[in-house]
């Protein structure tokens, strides 16, 4: 089969790999029909992420059939049409009794980091019957692709651990897919203001049709002081949602937000940040951190089923298999491009 495969820092291919087969009772094996590019899958190839080794089929998201599936599996069956979590999870070591799926003992997240991922012709799931998501007939599959990770990675490390909240304000610094998704479930709460802050005007006006109140573009280095100006006398934001994953946009967040607000920390970082408890030491402030559960994956997909949020607007681009090096050149070179998510099909 065909798969893309990183082969160390700033290196990918696509190469012909076997078939993946059931290892364990609980796998299930899936014929990919959508996957996608996640922001992580770039950090991976700049050499952020050390657990993925080179040699790995990368890729963690996606919608499939199931073709086989192991002897322990009880939920799904050969045919069925399903949703591939980024996140795999036992349902019985003690993180996941805890809904701290990110940590299971013998999953987290793991596709397309320490095990092949989706970015292939066929995938192998572990823990199936709980890592794996029936898909209704008639739902809209590049749509449900957006639930695999970045929606709720948006929701659940941004607004969840952001503790937005009804006629809270709330600053998300990065207007890429993540900050684009936090930006559709933090409407959940009825927020007063929803500052989108990029460098890029594009993905700004996608901010304000997506439901953000106010824009800001930061590269006059004044960011900040806009927050201030349109914050008033709160002195800045309840929740600083940070995006991106690099010091100058958490840095940001320290500087607008309000005493007794939270910074939610949902950027994969690959340096060391700052953190000016000089400043901040008095101010009542929480920052959070968190990889996605996906405790909040059934929740999400009834609302786009119901059609109460519509992750497809996310989707920019369309490519198939044999063209996935040219959906990560559109992909990693978003400003140029208008990219925000790839759908990658065979």
């Amino acid at each position: 089969m065909k798969a893309l495969v990183y082969q160390g820092p700033g290196a990918k291919a696509v190469e012909d790999r076997p078939k993946p087969k059931i290892q364990e009772p609980g796998d299930a094996i899936v014929k990919m029909t959508k996957t996608t590019i996640c922001g992580t899958d770039l950090h991976i190839l700049k050499g952020d992420v050390p657990t993925c080794k080179p040699g790995r089929i990368l890729g963690h998201e996606g919608v499939g059939v199931v073709d086989s599936v192991g002897e322990a599996v009880t939920q799904f069956k050969p045919g069925d049409k399903v949703l591939i979590s980024c996140i795999s999870s036992c349902g019985k070591c003690d993180y996941c009794r805890r809904g701290m799926y990110s940590h299971c003992r013998t999953g987290g997240w793991i596709l397309g980091n320490e095990i092949d991922g989706t970015q292939a012709e066929y995938v192998r799931t572990p823990h199936a019957d709980t890592s794996l998501y029936p898909l209704p007939d008639g739902v809209d599959e590049e749509a449900l692709v957006m639930l695999s990770d970045i929606l709720p990675t948006g929701f659940e490390c941004g607004v969840l651990n952001g503790k937005v909240a009804p006629g809270s304000t709330v600053a998300i610094v990065g207007a890429g897919p993540i900050g684009l998704a936090a930006l559709l479930t933090a409407q959940f709460y009825s927020p007063s203001q929803i500052i989108m802050i990029d460098l890029d005007d594009n993905r700004l006006g996608l901010a304000r049709q997506f439901g953000a109140t106010h824009t800001i573009n930061s590269s006059d280095g004044k960011a900040a002081e806009a927050v201030m100006a349109l914050t008033g006398n709160r002195g800045g934001v309840d929740t600083a949602i940070e995006a991106v994953g690099i010091p100058a946009t958490f840095e940001l967040c320290e500087n607008i937000v309000a005493p007794g607000g939270v910074i939610a920390n949902v950027g994969v970082h690959g340096h060391k940040v700052d953190l000016h408890l000089e400043r901040l030491w008095s101010q009542n402030i929480a920052i959070t951190t968190r990889l996605v559960d996906t405790v909040s994956t059934p929740m999400l997909l009834k609302t786009v089923i119901s059609r109460k949020i519509d992750p497809k607007k996310l989707i920019t681009h369309r490519f198939k298999l044999d063209d996935i090096l040219a959906a990560y050149d559109t992909f990693g070179q978003a400003a140029k491009t208008q990219a925000l998510k790839v759908i990658i099909s065979p």
